[in-house]
């Protein structure tokens, strides 16, 4: 899951949500070093990216696109699975998707000088961009994983990432409208008990 998708499932608590969104940029135990409920949506970011990579539905996603991108397909499924989600708002969401976009980049930037040096020197590029929002389009991946194969390691294979979606788009469509419930239930049950997740999920920072 991409950004969009981690701070959905972040739900209604501000600083659950920021600390959802930083997880990718704080290693370790270095997450100790914030506040209560920031340490949990790190930790429920670990979680969500562990459910979701060992996950059977998002697994077969996966090989889709496992030709062009080989270790990296993972990631180009995010931000597809981002797509759907953003193409599909209305059936999650009551709030609609500008409104969400603006009000979470409101509260991103209301908390900007706790976010790691990395998420504060992109932050105004992607609110700028609106790439959240412009996930629900299929330019606004292609855009997506341009930039990221610009200023990453993913391999330059948009063109491979666009054939395969269109390709296998219904296909893809119905998996992830599978994954979500079973994402959703599963953030449901780590909320209630965050520390019985963080031993099992992840052993290095237990």
């Amino acid at each position: 899951m991409n950004y969009l998708a981690h701070l959905y499932l972040s739900g209604d608590d501000e600083k659950l949500l920021v600390g959802n969104f930083i997880g990718d940029y704080v290693k370790g135990r270095s997450f100790t070093r914030y506040s209560g409920t920031m340490q949990t949506g790190i930790l429920l970011h670990r979680h969500i990216d562990s459910f979701t990579d060992n996950h059977p539905v998002f697994q077969q996603s996966t090989s889709v696109f496992k030709d062009g991108y080989r270790r990296y397909a993972g990631v180009v499924c995010d931000i597809i699975y981002d797509h759907f989600l953003a193409a599909n708002w209305k059936e999650y969401s009551e709030i609609d998707l500008h409104s969400f976009v603006m009000k979470t980049h409101r509260i991103l930037m209301q908390h900007y000088f706790s976010l790691p040096s990395k998420v504060k020197q992109f932050l105004p590029f992607l609110i700028k961009s609106r790439r959240m929002e412009n996930y629900q389009h299929i330019e606004g991946v292609e855009k997506t994983l341009n930039i990221m194969s610009a200023n990453s390691s993913l391999p330059d294979k948009t063109s491979f990432a666009l054939k395969q979606l269109q390709s296998h788009y219904d296909e893809l469509q119905q998996q992830f409208s599978e994954f979500m419930p079973e994402i959703a239930a599963s953030v449901r049950a780590f909320m209630v008990a965050p520390d019985r997740f963080i031993s099992f999920n992840h052993p290095a920072i237990s």
